[in-house]
């Protein structure tokens, strides 16, 4: 028994004309068929006639679904709709619901939906935290500099006085290393050799640098202590006794008024600073062409290239006695040595590792003496220049000129002593044939 009641679809009005089985428009092979509650299959008075699966409202002229060859007969009267797309039979699709594809994707990788807040949010952080650790290492290295600066020992050593040369070209910089044994134990003075300490200092390295404003190449002079030179107040003698008559303050005007030349500034070194800034550079490498072997100063090398310590280091730029021409020879190495500490202590890898170079900088400002006008930064531009200078000793007239009561001294070629100042003072290239270079013995 059909649930549905007869009818329950049927138009009130009666059909048009043609529209009985077999009229025009109806499905090819649709006549014949049964009826579906007395209405014929196919008519127009039918609702759902003409409406093809899956396209609604797009029916083709005269309303009438015109059904495919092979399918009259069916005992039907619905088309058979075409599988939907992805149905468990797994048919293709009609040709209605092939007309709604999707779009043709771009080429390329398919773009990540939701994640360029998250991207914009990590970068963010990542600057956030890079700028964070820059900041402190600013912060920290402005600390440094200016804890380090006030750690430097500063004394009014260059003062005014009547007749003082006047400012020249680029800056002067008396360095000195004198035979004070300050901060060092008995212990420490047998071990490195010094002696006991003695009433009185003397100088027995006495340096001269020049850094010129015009970019030109610093240079480095070197004045024996046994130079013969007027002492102001003092008479004519070593030029090392000023050192311990006055101290560095005379020692300041003595070379100001040998050389022509305006102090700008003073550094000076002892025995246990020397010590100290070896050590915290974690040493100096040197090579000597043969072995040193010097009982008054301690110092045993062999031959080779070799890291010196501390010790060895104050021994080697104190020893005089393994030379023919001594003092001559040892300003020399004095300069080699230099240049090699300056060059480790401003090397990349000291600089750069904190490790290194922390310790290297509390060394070197606590071993210093400096002018009440020095600061930091001043020493690091020293530091730089002494890493290439050219170098010379004082053009020498006679080096064992005897003097009565003051013994051997070294006695300076005047007239080429000052064309050399004369040049520094003046930002002027020096001449090669007053430059003697430094070279090692043997």
């Amino acid at each position: 028994m059909n649930e549905w009641p007869s009818g329950w679809f049927r138009d009130e009005k009666p059909a048009p004309a043609g529209a009985a089985d077999g009229a025009p428009g109806a499905p090819a092979g649709a006549a014949g068929q049964g009826r579906y509650g007395g209405v014929p299959l196919g008519t127009a008075n039918e609702p759902t006639v003409g409406v093809p699966a899956g396209n609604a409202g797009a029916a083709p002229p005269g309303g009438a679904y015109a059904a495919p060859a092979g399918q009259a007969g069916q005992g039907a009267g619905w088309p058979e709709q075409p599988p939907l797309y992805g149905s468990p039979r797994g048919g293709q699709r009609g040709p209605a619901a092939a007309t709604r594809t999707r779009p043709p994707r771009p080429a390329g990788p398919a773009p990540r939906r939701g994640g360029g807040g998250k991207r914009r949010h990590r970068g963010r952080r990542i600057l956030l935290i890079v700028g964070t650790i820059v900041l402190a290492v600013l912060v920290l290295t402005g600390v440094m500099y200016f804890y380090l600066d006030s750690k430097l020992s500063r004394s009014d050593v260059l003062v005014d006085y009547a007749g003082r040369p006047a400012a020249g070209a680029g800056q002067n910089w008396l360095i000195t290393g004198s035979d004070s044994r300050q901060g060092l134990t008995r212990a420490e003075e047998r071990r490195l050799h010094t002696g006991r300490d003695i009433g009185g200092h003397r100088s027995d390295t006495i340096l001269l640098l020049h850094i010129p404003s015009n970019g030109g190449r610093p240079v480095l002079i070197s004045l024996p202590r046994d130079s013969y030179v007027q002492i102001p107040g003092y008479g004519n003698n070593k030029i090392n006794a000023a050192y311990s008559f006055g101290g560095p303050e005379l020692l300041v005007k003595t070379v100001e008024n040998n050389t022509g030349l305006r102090i700008d500034h003073y550094m000076g070194i002892g025995f246990g600073g020397l010590v100290n800034v070896v050590n915290s550079v974690g040493g100096v490498n040197m090579c000597v062409p043969h072995p040193v072997h010097d009982q008054a100063s301690g110092l045993n090398l062999k031959a080779g290239c070799q890291t010196l310590d501390g010790a060895q280091a104050l021994a080697y730029v104190r020893d005089r006695h393994t030379f023919a021409d001594q003092d001559l020879q040892r300003v020399q190495d004095q300069r080699i040595f230099l240049r090699a500490l300056l060059r480790k202590l401003t090397s990349p890898g000291t600089a750069l590792n904190p490790f290194a170079a922390v310790p290297a900088a509390f060394g070197a400002t606590g071993a210093l003496q400096v002018d009440n006008g020095t600061h930091l930064y001043q020493l690091l531009q020293v530091a730089l220049a002494l890493r290439n200078p050219e170098t010379t000793t004082v053009p020498i007239a006679n080096a064992n000129y005897p003097v009565y009561l003051v013994g051997d001294t070294v006695l300076w070629d005047n007239a080429r002593a000052n064309r050399l100042f004369h040049d520094l003072n003046h930002d002027q290239p020096v001449p090669k044939s007053l430059l003697t270079g430094s070279h090692l013995a043997g």
